[in-house]
């Protein structure tokens, strides 16, 4: 080996051991969160604040439904971040891989929606069981169906299932089924009902005695490599980015 090809190897040893540092180092700056379809107005905000409040970090979001989320997650997803609408299956996670700093961030409220010409004149809770009524709801397992489902029983309007006609994957096909008007009524969530979404649809209120509180979940999914900026993060949701959810209509924790 001569003394030139020496050098050679020993310089791109260093560039391949200095680029394999930095993308370390960039990697311990990011984390993956997997949050409820829900959240995927009112997070993408919690996340700018963060990044502002935490130079060089860099938040990645994946939304879906949270019964999907967990799937996901327990067969090997790269998510460091749990943020679910149901606690349920932030326990069905918790078990399988585990999770660290779990805590209780918000409650949400049902709402039905209606298109905004609202052509079956959806006037009270209990016009959703009237015959020929098309009823989108998210899918049973969904938080937000199972959560739609208990509503319905708890106003003994059971009949209602009857007018189902599509069950989505998660709050946003509810909305878009609805906004589209390929529906005539939806039961989402009340903070689905962003500005928006307002412009295309109408809202009917579920009876008190009747809604269902929605409790969200956050943690630390167990085995992730960024386990720090995972904690910090779910900091955040638990401390000053109360006020962003707040003012997205979502209710404090407790």
């Amino acid at each position: 080996m001569t003394m030139r090809f020496a050098r050679a190897v020993l310089a791109a040893s260093l560039v391949a051991g200095v680029s394999c540092a930095a993308s370390a180092a960039a990697a311990s700056h990011e984390i993956t969160v997997g949050a409820a379809a829900s959240l995927s107005v009112v997070f993408q905000q919690v996340g700018h604040a963060f990044e502002r409040t935490h130079p060089g970090t860099s938040i990645r979001f994946t939304f879906s439904s949270s019964n999907g989320l967990a799937t996901q997650i327990q067969q090997g997803a790269p998510i460091d971040v749990f943020a679910s609408a149901a606690p349920r299956w932030m326990d069905a996670v918790e078990k399988d891989p585990g999770v660290l700093a779990r805590a209780a961030f918000a409650r949400n409220r049902l709402i039905v929606i209606v298109p905004r010409d609202n052509p079956a004149h959806i006037a009270r809770f209990g016009d959703l069981a009237r015959a020929g009524v098309r009823l989108v709801l998210a899918a049973p397992g969904v938080p937000a169906g199972d959560y739609a489902r208990q509503a319905l029983s708890n106003a003994g309007l059971r009949p209602a299932l009857r007018n189902v006609v599509s069950n989505e994957q998660d709050v946003e096909g509810v909305v878009g089924k609805v906004s589209s008007g390929d529906a005539d009524a939806g039961i989402v969530y009340a903070t689905d009902v962003t500005p928006s979404v307002a412009r295309s649809v109408g809202t009917v209120p579920i009876p008190e005695e009747d809604n269902v509180v929605a409790v969200y979940d956050i943690g630390v999914v167990r085995g992730t490599k960024t386990a720090a900026l995972a904690r910090a993060f779910v900091a955040y949701v638990t401390g000053p980015g109360q006020a962003i959810l707040q003012r997205a209509g979502f209710e404090a924790s407790a």
